[in-house]
Formats: C-alpha cells, sequence, structure tokens
C-alpha cells in the first residue's frame, strides 16, 4: 500500500543545526518517503548549510524571517507541487519523535483517518519524565480538554509538531489566510474539523531536550488565549452567528 503513495515530509526549521540531522536520519531509515523538504526561516545558525547537505532533501530558504505559520505555508505549498499523497510535518528539533512515522502513515493509507497527530501525553509521569516543563503540561492539558470539547473531538494532544495529513486536507483548506505566527496549526485543524475531516492520533515519546526549541511563557501565554479565541469562532461559525474569514 505504501509504494503506491507518494510521501513527503516537510520540516520548518528555525536554528535546528544540532538536531536536524538526526531527525533526518530517523525519518529516511524508514525508507517510505520520497522527498524530504525543509523550509529554513532564516536561521541565525548553519541549518540552512547543514539541509543542503541531505540528499533527500528538497530545501528552500527564506530570505527574511517570517514566522512558524508562514513557514509551513510555504513548507505545503511546495509539498503540493511533488504531487504528494500525503504529507506530514515534523519539527526538525527532535522533540517528536519520527520513528513512529510509518504506523502514522497507515492510518491514512488505510482511510482510517484524514489527520493524524503525534501525542506525546500517553500518562503525565512519562511525559514529566521526558523533560516537558510542568506550566506547559497543565496548559496543554487545559488547552486540550477546552478544543476537544468546542471541536468534538478526542484527541490527546492538540499542540503536536507531529502531523500526517492527506493531500486532500490541504486543497480543501485556506490555510494561507491563517496566521503567520504559532496559532497557524490550531486554526488549521480547526478549518479540518469544520471541513469534517476526521482527525485521529498515535502515541509518541516526549522528548524535551536542551536542544529542542520552546516558546517563552509571555508567548505560551498569548497562544492559549489564541487557541481559546479560535475554539470560540469555531462555536460561532458552526451556530451561523457570524462567519469567519478562515472557515471559508
Amino acid at each position: 500500500m505504501l509504494e503506491e503513495k507518494k510521501i513527503v515530509v516537510v520540516m520548518p526549521a528555525y536554528n535546528a543545526a544540532r538536531t536536524l540531522q538526526k531527525t533526518y536520519d530517523d525519518i529516511v531509515r524508514q525508507n517510505i518517503v520520497d522527498h524530504i523538504i525543509i523550509v529554513d526561516d532564516a536561521s541565525h545558525d548553519n541549518t540552512a548549510d547543514i539541509a543542503a547537505g541531505l540528499p533527500k532533501a528538497i530545501v528552500h530558504v527564506h530570505p527574511e524571517n517570517r514566522g512558524y505559520g508562514s513557514n509551513q505555508k510555504t513548507c505545503y505549498r511546495l509539498a503540493l507541487e511533488t504531487d504528494a499523497d500525503i504529507i506530514a510535518m515534523v519539527h526538525p528539533d527532535y522533540q517528536y519523535d519520527p520513528r513512529v512515522l510509518t504506523p502514522a502513515v497507515h492510518f491514512i493509507t488505510k482511510d482510517i483517518c484524514d489527520i493524524i497527530l503525534g501525542s506525546r501525553i500517553r500518562t503525565r509521569k512519562e511525559t514529566l519524565k521526558g523533560g516537558m516543563p510542568l506550566y506547559k503540561y497543565l496548559a496543554n492539558r487545559f488547552l486540550t480538554a477546552v478544543e476537544n470539547t468546542g471541536f468534538g473531538q478526542n484527541v490527546g494532544d492538540f499542540h503536536s509538531g507531529f502531523r500526517v495529513y492527506s493531500r486532500k486536507v490541504l486543497e480543501s483548506i485556506a490555510y494561507e489566510q491563517n496566521s503567520d505566527d504559532f496559532i497557524f496549526d490550531t486554526e488549521f485543524l480547526a478549518q479540518a474539523i469544520y471541513r469534517g475531516f476526521r482527525v485521529g492520533d498515535v502515541p509518541i515519546p516526549t522528548k524535551y531536550e536542551k536542544d529542542s526549541s520552546s516558546i517563552n511563557f509571555r508567548r505560551s501565554l498569548k497562544y492559549g488565549f489564541q487557541c481559546v479565541w479560535i475554539v470560540c469562532k469555531y462555536l460561532l461559525q458552526r451556530s451561523g452567528l457570524f462567519m469567519f474569514k478562515i472557515f471559508q
């Protein structure tokens, strides 16, 4: 089945020089990926140089820093141009174990789900032992509960940097209208759920290491409020009381 599908992995990279190679190696080792697209968002380190030396990588470099959401927009645009059937997004900071890519893809090829998220939160003990800061764990649990309730879902981690999409998801969603910042991911899932796409998840080990990327507390707080607002917009859209551009 996998041999019949074109699978492309995209990696939105920013200052990922210390972790890009091992993330890439774990992906290539599974021997199911046709292309790996790395978009460097004007990193301050040598991320772009390392990416250029990876044999299976297609590398694109933003001339200026555009933000995490804008990076993903470029990733998906380039992935669709390769005629990919399945597009996986993996953060190159090695926080999300890419070894689960093969089983995750099977949920798409067997038409069980349209979107698969990697869930870092199988148990509280494992998650905290894996290095996730306590305040991030508590925030994740609260926001994921709000999002599951508002969106009518039951996934373990709405804020994962490991995501697998069927091509039809990317072709159906107006993600170019979304934010260029971190809230892009939540907007994308809200759009997908509004369109009726099936979302599932698979467990992945939690890996918070010193080289893993992370936003600070102030930006995390802003992100949390934005997530709640996206849920509110989704519910207002579904009720017909207000119409929002991202759902059109």
